[in-house]
């Protein structure tokens, strides 16, 4: 949605008022105005449709014990801190950053860790890796051509986000997607560091109990 800069006489009480809501919704007072008149003419912004999904994902792992929630960097993005089951429990941060303008991929997640611990960082690499190699299997022929991509550098595993091919998710299905895949990811990746599974295969069939499921691809 194109945004242009327009000039308006507001009275000083009004602007107050403003940047209080402004401040309460950590954005800025751009976009609390064209969101109160957007809201006014029944017109949903970009920023509405992701705040719309992160409601969604907010209500559906925000309750459980072993994430936590933060505010939002800017208005596209979320964070989610979970603690790791390894030794001193270090965290990772799963950010889930959705984009203004979609094409081929809505957003993407990157999940960030920070540790000096040469075995922690060999586990969470081979976990990535395996995670890479599962979905090229078993989902990836099921998106557009290079929707999907991976990226590790420091202290980050990037994943990008999209919708299957001939599909068209409501803001509900993107948001149940992205919970259900952060879950899961979540959970295996804790599994794997605490040595529940014995085999790659035993992490594969955990992977396929999750497609099996009933869940969104995303």
């Amino acid at each position: 949605m194109k945004k242009s800069m327009y000039s308006l006489m507001l009275s000083e009480d009004v602007v107050s008022e403003i940047d209080k809501l402004a401040r309460e919704k950590n954005t800025n007072r751009s976009n609390m105005i064209n969101q109160i008149l957007a809201d006014y003419v029944s017109l949903t912004t970009p920023e509405k449709h992701v705040q719309n999904i992160f409601d969604i994902i907010e209500s559906m792992i925000g309750g459980q014990g072993n994430f936590m929630l933060y505010s939002q960097p800017n208005d596209m993005t979320m964070s989610i801190k979970s603690s790791l089951k390894y030794h001193y429990r270090p965290t990772i941060r799963y950010e889930v950053e959705m984009y203004r303008t979609p094409k081929e991929t809505i957003g993407q997640l990157k999940i960030i860790y920070r540790t000096q611990s040469p075995d922690l960082l060999v586990e969470l690499t081979r976990f990535f890796k395996i995670w890479i190699q599962l979905e090229n299997i078993y989902i990836k022929h099921f998106f557009a051509k290079d929707a999907i991509s991976y990226g590790m550098e420091n202290g980050k595993f990037l994943r990008t986000f999209a919708v299957p091919n001939d599909s068209d998710y409501t803001e509900e299905q993107i948001g149940n997607a992205i919970s259900n895949y952060i879950a899961t990811f979540d959970e295996m990746l804790k599994s794997y560091l605490a040595g529940e599974y014995a085999t790659t295969q035993d992490i594969e069939k955990r992977y396929i109990q999750y497609l099996n499921s009933g869940v969104q691809l995303i």
